[in-house]
């Protein structure tokens, strides 16, 4: 009997992350960063409780897009075929699509779907290329699934929210854009693209602060002369005579 698209891959096209959490709306750390495959939702951190057990996959962002690591895909799908790029010392894969403004003029395979320019042997840029691709071929699932009865969160990927009650919500988005891709010709680009602004506007910002260091030295040398200056002096000591 031939399988159709699984539940928890249409949540993970269908479903909308880094979103606040309604249940949580008063909590910090309320993004929707995680999804339940076994409930085809997506949660965030408050709500492991109430899925304990399930299987969890934790979603990242990089430049807007949705990604997941590789190890955890791959035990619920073939992503032989699917480009990887690496974030934070970790091979991930984008969720969504991603076409193409402008052809990328070099060698390299095309996607089945959105004409990205891929690295060899890849012929998928994401998850939902994969998938589409399958689907629009009318191909059993069944080869690609893998049995997967469990699946859980790494702990050292994801903060319990009561221990950054005193961080900052935006580290955590700040370190997932620094991407170092596989393709490091749309890799790198991208990176540039999403920093350089950023870097010109902290040097216009500093750049336009007045500099009053040079004045505080010259009259705290001053200050110092004049203190110096004011003090009494002792009684001179003559020498004895001879």
């Amino acid at each position: 009997m031939e399988a159709g698209k699984p539940a928890w891959l249409e949540a993970l096209d269908k479903q909308r992350f880094f979103v606040s959490c309604s249940v949580h709306e008063n909590a910090r750390k309320k993004e929707k960063n995680i999804c339940c495959l076994d409930c085809c939702t997506a949660i965030c951190a408050h709500c492991l409780r109430s899925h304990h057990g399930h299987r969890l996959v934790q979603i990242r962002r990089y430049v807007y897009h949705d990604v997941v690591r590789l190890q955890d895909l791959d035990e619920l799908i073939d992503c032989s075929s699917v480009q990887s790029y690496t974030i934070n010392s970790s091979k991930v894969i984008f969720l969504k699509k991603r076409p193409q403004s402008r052809q990328f003029k070099g060698s390299g395979n095309i996607c089945t779907s959105c004409d990205r320019t891929l690295q060899e042997p890849y012929v998928h840029c994401s998850l939902e290329c994969k998938v589409d691709y399958i689907s629009r071929e009318g191909k059993d699932f069944s080869p690609y699934l893998r049995t997967c009865r469990s699946l859980q969160l790494n702990p050292e990927l994801i903060t319990a929210p009561e221990a950054d009650a005193g961080g900052d919500d935006g580290n955590e988005t700040t370190r997932s854009t620094v991407v170092q891709g596989e393709d490091d010709a749309m890799c790198s680009s991208d990176s540039e693209n999403f920093s350089m602004p950023y870097v010109s506007f902290i040097r216009k910002k500093r750049s336009g602060l007045p500099c009053h260091c040079s004045r505080s030295a010259n009259r705290t040398s001053h200050d110092g002369i004049a203190a110096s200056s004011s003090r009494r002096k002792g009684i001179p000591q003559r020498s004895p005579l001879c």
